[in-house]
């Protein structure tokens, strides 16, 4: 048996098209899913969608289930909720998630969905990969109990970062964009608000996540003396130039970086438990915040550009498919 789909491409550098797709039966490991929403940020996938991926980062910067290469044409996305329609009788009906692109039906490993758990949305648990990234990144930060913390850049990994820092003890945590409206964010997350040039310094730790280098720079004049910086920025193909002549020696500075195909050494978690612990966090309401905007399936050849050249405004702009 087969089913008709359709997948969103990449035809060219700034360019996209849905193509018809023919999808097999599911063996005996694989499931059939129905796709319900798909994410899409501003961050990596608009700079995949622009063709802005250095040559050298190719091999990496694969998705899970990509077809065809950079710069084009190309199939891409990483941020997938459906509904389980044939597989195994414990997963038939039940929402997951994966690292699927943008296509309204596919058929995946078993091993490569997840069960979104009960009382997490279809259209919130979108976030799950981005929310899976700034866990990565804590795990790396190890914030303490208590830490004066800043999170520069308010946009969807940023923002996740410190949705889950303002749970912890005790901590100053201030939220850092030159976006003022991004106070508002903020104040859903139950964090602090400061563009750069009112933020609070002395900061045991920052992350920073607005891949400017700017925020670069600011970020390690925030951070006290032995302080780190955790750099989730991802610049594509941009050179960025760091001050490593004025705080950076005189305070003893640490930048570190954070990337979510690693988990730090030493930490005993599998990746697949690095999913679940994101999924689990997705129950908390306060992550509909990120989600600013939906789209149909049919329109996003429209959408991404847009989204590309920040002409519409998003943090997470989720894109809905038809029923049948």
């Amino acid at each position: 048996m087969t089913s008709d789909a359709y997948a969103f491409w990449i035809a060219a550098p700034g360019r996209g098209e849905i193509r018809p797709v023919r999808v097999g039966a599911p063996g005996d490991d694989e499931v059939l899913v129905r796709t319900l929403h798909t994410g899409v940020s501003r961050g990596t996938e608009t700079l995949v969608f622009a063709g802005r991926v250095p040559e050298s980062q190719w091999p990496v910067m694969r998705a899970p289930f990509q077809e065809g290469d950079f710069p084009a044409p190309v199939k891409y996305g990483y941020l997938n909720v459906g509904v389980v329609e044939q597989g195994p009788d414990e997963l038939v009906g039940r929402t997951v998630f994966s690292l699927f692109t943008h296509q309204t039906r596919f058929v995946a490993p078993v091993t490569m969905v997840s069960v979104v758990p009960e009382g997490v949305p279809a259209h919130r648990a979108v976030l799950a990969g981005t929310v899976e990234t700034a866990v990565n990144a804590l795990w790396d930060a190890r914030p303490l109990v208590g830490d004066r913390i800043a999170v520069v850049g308010g946009g969807m990994v940023g923002g996740c970062a410190a949705a889950i820092l303002a749970r912890f003890p005790g901590v100053r945590l201030q939220l850092v964009d030159v976006d003022e409206s991004r106070a508002e964010l903020a104040a859903r997350l139950g964090a602090g608000f400061a563009t750069p040039d009112r933020a609070l310094g002395d900061c045991d730790l920052v992350i920073h996540a607005s891949a400017t280098p700017a925020g670069l720079t600011r970020s390690l004049e925030l951070a006290r003396a032995e302080g780190t910086v955790v750099e989730l920025s991802w610049y594509g193909d941009q050179q960025v130039s760091v001050p490593l002549g004025e705080f950076f020696h005189s305070r003893r500075l640490t930048i570190r970086g954070s990337q979510v195909g690693g988990i730090v050494p030493g930490r005993g978690r599998t990746y697949a438990e690095r999913l679940a612990l994101s999924l689990e966090l997705l129950r908390d309401e306060r992550f509909d915040a990120f989600v600013t905007g939906h789209s149909d399936f049919a329109e996003l050849p429209e959408v991404l550009p847009r989204l590309a050249d920040g002409s519409l405004p998003a943090l997470c702009h989720v894109i809905d498919y038809p029923e049948e």
